[in-house]
Order: C-alpha cells, then sequence, then structure tokens
C-alpha cells in the first residue's frame, strides 16, 4: 500500500482512467471495528458497505477480507479516517495509523493506495441520525460504524469532485 495526498490521488487515478475501471473505499477505523463504506460507479456518492471485526490477531484476515473485496467490488483506492487535531496527536490517531501499518505489513495489499481524510464528527454526526431510531445496542454500533465510514468517504469524494469541476470550468474558454 501506498500513501498518498487527498488531491494527488484522485487526480493520478484521473490521469490513468483507474476511476472509469474502480470505486474507493472508505475506513473508519476503531477500536473494535473498522466500518467500510463504497463508492458508486461514478465516485459520486458512498453507500455503507459493511463491519470488519478489529482485533491485532487477526489483521491477516482483514488483509483478506480487502483484498476479495478489491476484486469483488473493483476497488482502486482507500480513503482511511484520521481524527486530524491541529493541536496534539490523539492515541485515536495513533491507531489508524497502527493499522494501516500492520495492513502494509501483510503484503497482500500490494499496489494500493490509499489517503487519510477528516474523520472529525462523522461518529457523531452518524449518532445524532441514529439515536431516534432505537436501535439494539449492538445494531447502533454496527450501522454506526458503517455510516461514519460513509461520512468519510463522502466528505472526500465530495471534495475531489467539486475541485475537479473548478480546474475544469477554469479550462473553459469564456
Amino acid at each position: 500500500m501506498r500513501y498518498m495526498k487527498p488531491l494527488r490521488l484522485f487526480q493520478d487515478l484521473l490521469k490513468t482512467k483507474a476511476l472509469e475501471k474502480g470505486r474507493l473505499l472508505g475506513l473508519d477505523v476503531g477500536d473494535k471495528y473498522v466500518g467500510l463504506a463504497v463508492s458508486d460507479l461514478h465516485n459520486k456518492i458512498a453507500s455503507p458497505l459493511s463491519v470488519l471485526v478489529r482485533k491485532k490477531t487477526n489483521i491477516d484476515l482483514m488483509a483478506g477480507d480487502l483484498q476479495s473485496l478489491i476484486s469483488e467490488l473493483s476497488l482502486v483506492s482507500f480513503i482511511v479516517g484520521y481524527p486530524f487535531d491541529r493541536q496534539k496527536s490523539s492515541p485515536d490517531a495513533v491507531q489508524v495509523k497502527i493499522f494501516v501499518d500492520d495492513l502494509c505489513k501483510t503484503g497482500k495489499l500490494e499496489g494500493l493506495r490509499y489517503t487519510y481524510w477528516n474523520e472529525c464528527f462523522t461518529s457523531k454526526n452518524a449518532e445524532l441520525l441514529l439515536k431516534p431510531l432505537k436501535l439494539h445496542p449492538v445494531e447502533f454500533k454496527t450501522i454506526l460504524d458503517k455510516f461514519a465510514a460513509v461520512g468519510i468517504l463522502q466528505g472526500y469524494l465530495d471534495y475531489v469532485n467539486r475541485n475537479e469541476m473548478n480546474s475544469t470550468m477554469k479550462d473553459l474558454p469564456p
């Protein structure tokens, strides 16, 4: 796996026409679960996908699951939620970095590119939407993690597509 800056990742995927052939996967990395969301074929809209159980002992299994999703859904890149905090390095941020490093060490995701995207308030926003539904706690947590991943991926898609549209508009004749 190779890290790239957010906008650079999207621009590279456009240049190689990878976005015409594939989708993006959003990851919300937590202590116990990793929420997953996938983009549509046009990389405009994020949808909830599933949740993977996260343990230190199952990183190879998780990498295998992600490998299966890559081929099954034609994934070209991962957008990993990261808690950007300008004041300090949070334990959550360290946890996300360790998770990505562990995935890289498995060697199962070679050649895949990823970037980090600010996940601030994605879980809180999803929680506010889900609270009125009065779901069972286990179901609530599962849906919460999926929709936090949707928030991460949709935020990224909105940013890169808006940026792409602005650069296309600049190239048009007056």
